[in-house]
């Protein structure tokens, strides 16, 4: 007995030198350290925090990103994702117990006559007075189980990366929803300043019919030509062909959040907002340490980067020696009459085995350095979403302030130019201003007055944006 503890002893411990043959160190990583602040904003609580019920004001637009989240066929497809993460979990966690299950066979045995098992059959009674039967049945009823021992944590290991991976699901929806969010809210406001824009171009037309008007008049007078008459019907014509092409944006518009919205397209209910919305000069960013609670795309990073860390560990382990341990137990018999014969029928088994990876280890040394690799690349990863995130709340701030200057020389060039048409208009009536010059004051402050917009609209954008990027919007 002693001597097959000795043998045991042996090729556990021959296994274990064999296979724990240190591999090659990990690649040493290291983080970057984050700035202290943005230097633009301030460093108050973060608007993150904020719900976006609560940031946006306009129920209409509460409506929407309602709807959105509850019909976007994007959020659906990331909700299964997450499922699917959990399952995997749940499986992960199964393979850390013994798995029983139940069984019967049926089989019959014919060994050869010049074999030890045919041989020492010949010569042995089964029952007395019977001896083994050429063909022997063989029926079976019980339980049977397996379990490999973690005994080098590299199941628990797997089990820690399917967690992470879960949650790294579940950040992965948040972000979908940050970014669902404001999409929604920026296509809305474009809709809102396409809608201003078509008002701005119709009033435009009003204003470019009545100048075709009076160089009409003035020309049957004899105080204009033809060409003057052309050159304003021409601008109206430029201007009327504008106006459906703004039409056909909207409709675009609209149809591109009724498709974020899962629906068919239909009119979309708005205000105009965008004209009454406060644009604060100072936002509360928070410092940029908050992005690595806020954003949920820098949480999936740093949970991607957990997984692979315990990837790792799982295959290191693989170079280790595993135990495993197979029994059963239940009733077997050579009839089916017998089968439940008790103590006679009745068998149990317990196997233990030990093993490890001695020669021709390629494949695992393959798989151990692929997910060192995919580590190092998570780390990459992890830094650059940060990195990312920093730059886009550096570059909105920057942003922000600078079109509240733009927005500002804007409103004054529009003043100036509104009050020169009617200006224009006075000289030409009165031969002190021709034609061409009352032509280009219409076209300037037609096209100031969608400037304008347009910055405003940019505000809007940027303000949302800032929010984005920030990490808000998913709470």
């Amino acid at each position: 007995m002693k001597n097959y503890k000795y043998i045991i002893l042996t090729i556990f411990l021959t296994a274990s030198l064999i296979g724990c043959i240190p591999t090659q160190p990990m690649y040493q990583m290291s983080t970057k350290i984050t700035p202290m602040s943005y230097a633009i904003g301030s460093n108050s609580s973060a608007i993150a925090t904020i719900s976006w019920k609560e940031y946006f004001s306009d129920k209409n637009l509460i409506a929407l990103i309602d709807t959105t989240l509850a019909n976007n066929f994007d959020v659906l497809i990331a909700l299964q994702r997450v499922e699917a993460a959990r399952a995997g979990v749940q499986f992960s966690k199964g393979l850390l117990l013994p798995s029983v299950s139940i069984s019967g066979t049926a089989a019959i045995r014919r060994y050869g006559r010049y074999t030890m098992d045919g041989a020492g059959n010949a010569t042995t009674d089964i029952l007395p007075g019977q001896t083994v039967p050429v063909n022997l049945p063989d029926y079976f009823v019980g339980l049977q189980t397996s379990w490999e021992a973690d005994i080098t944590g590299k199941i628990q290991n797997r089990k820690k990366a399917a967690v992470a991976r879960y949650l790294s699901s579940i950040e992965g929806k948040n972000w979908l929803i940050t970014n669902l969010v404001a999409v929604i809210a920026s296509t809305y406001y474009e809709l809102q300043a396409l809608d201003i824009e078509l008002e701005i171009i119709r009033e435009n037309i009003s204003i470019q019919e009545n100048a075709v008007a009076v160089v009409t008049s003035q020309k049957e007078s004899g105080a204009a030509n033809e060409l003057a008459v052309e050159q304003f019907r021409a601008q109206l014509l430029t201007t009327k062909s504008l106006e459906v092409e703004i039409e056909q944006r909207i409709i675009e518009t609209e149809n591109q959040i009724n498709s974020l919205l899962g629906r068919y397209p239909q009119p979309i209910e708005r205000g105009k907002t965008i004209l009454t919305h406060i644009i604060p000069t100072q936002l509360h960013t928070g410092v940029p340490s908050d992005l690595l609670r806020n954003r949920p795309d820098i949480k999936q990073a740093e949970l991607e980067l957990v997984a692979a860390k315990a990837d790792v560990k799982a295959a290191r382990a693989a170079f280790y020696p595993s135990l495993s341990i197979t029994g059963g137990l239940g009733f077997q018999s050579f009839r089916s009459n017998l089968l439940f014969t008790t103590p006679q029928s009745f068998v149990f088994s317990l196997v233990g085995g030990l093993s490890a990876p001695l020669i021709n280890r390629s494949a695992i040394k393959a798989h151990f350095k692929g997910a060192s690799a995919y580590q190092v690349e998570m780390l990459y990863n992890y830094q650059k979403s940060i990195l990312n995130g920093y730059v886009e709340v550096y570059n909105q701030l920057n942003n922000l302030n600078n079109l509240q200057r733009i927005f500002g020389y804007q409103n004054e060039k529009v003043n100036i130019l509104s009050q020169s048409i009617q200006t224009s208009n006075d000289l030409f009536r009165t031969g002190r201003a021709n034609y061409l010059e009352v032509l280009l004051t219409q076209q300037n402050t037609l096209n100031a007055r969608l400037d304008f917009i347009d910055v405003r609209k940019r505000q809007m954008l940027s303000q949302i944006n800032i929010y984005k990027a920030l990490g808000g919007g998913w709470k």
